[in-house]
């Protein structure tokens, strides 16, 4: 497993493109880039060698008719086996090298410069290779041997290369029409979590805002500034963020709520040090959605102080979010309702998509507490 860097690295303007939340995700955006896959990573050249040396020996088995004892056989086989590899080798390294001016053109065209590219590369290797046979006796030269033998290999050649680069543009349409499905897929638990958020809570800012404008106007712009940094947050679409600035969204939320929530909300932090939060990292919202879902179905529905407590560790390779509510005694909850509003598929769902399946948030509630925990894995290159 490749070792993650830090959230600074990872999002700094030369690395702008890479992801720190899950490797499968840099993987897969760089087989989304281009149709043509790296294709001198695909295998290590020891094992194209291996695999040009059977084909080369299948070649020779099928056109044994041609060849009357085992030294013609051995020849003709080494000669397919030297063509092929001075053919394929070099093109493959030539064709990586020129992807990122590929990428700027269109697929047609690319694959053109790919089949011109193979193609030429197997006539003049393969004309080296009869000339060397001529030499050595080998190969029989007359003109029309010579060209018909240039001209069917290089068919052959520029056929399984037309079929490879048919192959490559279907996975890589399959895997855009699977990206686009995500994407909207995305966008609408995305939806659904904006329009969640914005009627109930615009509302009551708003109406605390009103309050605030005549008796206290300045902490009224203050109340404006923290709604304007969550609320650009909101729209700005499901996105990986740090996971300080996760906690300062957070925090930006506490605070509008409490102006109106007076002394019935007490949120404590247990996080962990400043350097181990720096590499952190967590998509936006996630932890925001569930503490105000426990505002909104503990907080709002209670006379008494209710108490958060959140502790947040990292250790062995994943990051355990766990939020602890305090149920009010006095307070009337029916724990059948909690449970059935202690609902984070969405946002589940949303954390799978960064982080993968085994990224969960589950809630348990007792006549005491509602505990509820955000656990994802994020690679830590400390161990």
């Amino acid at each position: 497993m490749k070792n993650w860097r830090s959230y600074q690295s990872k999002t700094s303007q030369e690395n702008k493109n890479s992801s720190i939340a899950n490797d499968e995700v840099a993987l897969l955006a760089e087989r989304l880039e281009f149709f043509i896959p790296k294709l001198m990573e695909i295998m290590k050249p020891w094992q194209w060698l291996l695999a040009i040396f059977f084909w080369s020996l299948f070649l020779a088995i099928v056109d044994r008719h041609s060849v009357v004892n085992e030294t013609q056989f051995a020849i003709k086989m080494t000669a397919r086996f030297i063509q092929t590899t001075l053919t394929l080798l070099p093109s493959f390294y030539l064709i990586d090298y020129l992807r990122p001016v590929f990428k700027r053109m269109r697929t047609l065209k690319v694959s053109l410069y790919v089949l011109f590219i193979i193609t030429i590369s197997a006539i003049i290797t393969l004309i080296l290779v009869l000339l060397l046979m001529i030499n050595t006796g080998a190969f029989t030269f007359t003109l029309t041997a010579f060209i018909s033998t240039v001209i069917f290999n290089t068919l052959i050649i520029a056929g399984f290369t037309i079929t490879g680069l048919l192959i490559f543009l279907r996975r890589y349409r399959e895997m855009m029409a699977l990206k686009q499905s995500f994407e909207k897929k995305l966008a609408a638990q995305n939806d659904v979590l904006k329009a969640r958020l914005a009627p109930h809570f615009f509302f009551n800012t708003i109406n605390t805002l009103m309050s605030l404008i005549e008796t206290n106007p300045s902490r009224a712009a203050d109340l404006l500034q923290h709604v304007s940094v969550l609320f650009r947050a909101s729209f700005n679409g499901a996105r990986e963020i740090s996971f300080a600035e996760e906690v300062a969204l957070c925090e930006h939320y506490l605070a509008i709520e409490a102006i109106r929530l007076a002394d019935k909300l007490v949120v404590s932090w247990q996080l962990p040090d400043e350097n181990t939060m720096y590499d952190m990292v967590i998509t936006a919202l996630s932890l925001q959605s569930v503490i105000e879902k426990m505002l909104l179905n503990v907080v709002e529905r209670s006379t008494e102080t209710v108490y958060i407590d959140i502790h947040v560790t990292w250790l062995q390779h994943r990051v355990a979010i766990t939020i602890n509510v305090q149920l009010p005694k006095n307070s009337l909850m029916i724990h059948h309702d909690l449970r059935q509003h202690m609902d984070f598929h969405i946002q589940a769902q949303r954390l799978q998509a960064y982080f993968g399946q085994s990224a969960d948030i589950q809630s348990r509630v007792t006549s005491k507490q509602i505990m509820t925990t955000i656990d994802y894995p994020l690679q830590d290159v400390s161990l």
